[in-house]
């Protein structure tokens, strides 16, 4: 073979490495995406690194962190920013706030640990549940931030249960004894609440959000109430959350809002089943977001999109488009992957795939109710396996008054079989356009449950390869334009198929 032969096959294997090594991770993924959306892919960040126990930290569990951890963030900061490397250990502190260009990194064996002390959590101006009010700081934080993120093999722990009320029906025995142990009060001998303000607030309170305080008098006077999410990142470019444990928050767990650009790849999220908010991960009003990988395991919704509620969501009119969820397990929680309740400012552009449900109360759930406003639509989900479904495979609640599938259900709660329609205007909820295809649950109480509102039906959903087994076939209230194809039910009792009030379902 010849000099030039010898460099001319050498070039080839050279152009072809790189173009290997320069293709984007998850090119499968977006191949068949039914909608425009730009790669999200990892922010970078300087080649610079500082360890937090060069600031003072000792991770013994005891001594508070949370100067070292401002200090080694300030000084990365000032450099231009860099990875923030947290070692094995048991760092305990107040609250983190991160800043732009910083990878909070955890390696292998460091565990973040949060001090259950509320004074150490001052009161911001916040959202929660879809509305604009205020909370506890949040355990970590950050605002109007570009290239940041939390990666690793650590554990972030919210030590949320010394935040949260407990309900003596969720719990064993054991767990309800040494909680109550603590002290606390009582909302009826069932309801324990953590401390004396946390029950005032719950009862001037509307979903957890405190009604008409003016001082701030008023607002410390509920404080311990005002439990924060445990990750807040809020306007924030470039969001990366990689390879950590996060656990028992206080509020929600991850609360991405208002954010742009965010992956979110390879997390477990944990709370106790019990866990009252104890969402896993809240993604609301942002714009192109792939979540692919991850765990959740929860005492509530799994992996939540949102937009706002009522009318400080209609204001702020942000939508919640371009997100991709892909390979992720949640095995429990109030529902699978869910929608709504808050979604006023509306829900597009979602693709889910390749995902399993094991024992969630809800598959995929869609939730909402007359005063929200906003529309969910062009929606395409596609093969999803579940088993041990206590109540539907998939379900469309458009009468959502806050309490869990299964609550409903224990509770007896019935909507009237016929509801008055109201006039449509900004304020009503659209659901429209959502395309569910190869999904199988293995058991399920009642195989799909779709509960519209008569002045805007719930319209244009395709099933299309569905398999359920079911002690109760389907239920559609209020729907119109529904296709099913190739759908088996094979349910214990009753109909197969049930319809009120319903146009086009075939």
């Amino acid at each position: 073979m010849t000099k030039q032969l010898y460099m001319a096959v050498a070039i080839c294997l050279w152009v072809l490495s790189a173009c290997q090594s320069s293709t984007y991770k998850y090119e499968a993924i977006y191949r068949d995406l039914p909608f425009d959306m730009p790669r999200v892919e990892a922010p970078k960040f300087p080649d610079r690194k500082v360890n937090l126990a060069d600031f003072g930290a000792v991770g013994n569990g005891e001594e508070l962190c949370t100067e070292a951890f401002a200090k080694a963030i300030d000084a990365l900061a000032e450099k231009g920013g860099g990875h923030l490397i947290v070692p094995a250990g048991v760092w305990f502190t107040g609250p983190i706030v991160l800043k732009s260009n910083i990878d909070l990194h955890l390696e292998k064996g460091a565990i973040i640990l949060f001090s259950p002390n509320v004074d150490l959590y001052p009161l911001v101006e916040t959202v929660f549940e879809g509305l604009d009010t205020r909370r506890c700081q949040s355990p970590v934080s950050g605002r109007n931030l570009e290239n940041v993120a939390i990666t690793g093999e650590g554990a972030i722990d919210g030590n949320g249960h010394y935040w949260r009320p407990l309900k003596r029906e969720k719990v064993t025995e054991s767990v309800w004894k040494q909680t109550i142990a603590r002290g606390g009060v009582y909302k009826r001998p069932t309801y324990w609440f953590p401390y004396p303000q946390t029950l005032k607030g719950d009862t001037i309170s509307n979903m957890n959000v405190p009604q008409n305080l003016k001082s701030e008098e008023e607002w410390q006077s509920v404080r311990h109430f005002l439990r924060p999410v445990m990750v807040s990142l809020i306007e924030c470019k470039n969001v990366w959350l990689q390879g950590v444990i996060f656990q028992n928050s206080p509020a929600w767990n991850l609360h991405p809002l208002m954010c742009e650009n965010v992956l979110i790849e390879e997390v477990q999220v944990r709370n106790p089943s019990y866990a009252q908010n104890g969402d896993g991960l809240d993604l609301e009003s942002c714009k192109n977001t792939l979540i692919v990988n991850s765990t959740f395991d929860v005492g509530d919704d799994g992996i939540c999109l949102k937009s706002g509620k009522d009318e400080d969501g209609r204001i702020r009119g942000r939508v919640c488009e371009n997100v991709v969820v892909d390979g992720c397990t949640v095995f429990k929680g109030h529902g699978g992957f869910v929608v709504g309740s808050e979604m006023s400012g509306g829900v597009r552009n979602v693709s889910v795939s390749n995902c399993q449900f094991l024992g969630t109360d809800v598959g995929l759930r869609f939730k909402s109710k007359r005063g929200r406003g906003g529309v969910v639509e062009n929606i395409w989900i596609r093969n999803i396996s579940m088993i041990d479904i206590p109540t539907e495979p998939i379900t469309f609640n458009l009468y959502y008054g806050g309490k869990s599938a299964v609550e409903v259900l224990e509770s007896g709660e019935v909507v009237p079989a016929k509801v008055e329609p109201m006039p449509v205007d900004e304020t009503t909820p659209c659901f429209r356009n959502i395309h569910v295809e190869n999904l199988v649950c293995a058991g399920a109480r009642r195989a799909l449950f779709f509960n519209g509102i008569p002045e805007m039906p719930i319209d244009g959903i395709t099933l299309k390869n569905v398999d359920i087994s079911s002690k109760l076939g389907a239920e559609f209230v209020y729907s119109k334009n529904i296709v099913m194809e190739n759908v088996n039910i094979r349910h214990e009792e009753g109909e197969k198929i049930v319809t009120r009030d319903c146009e086009n379902v075939k």
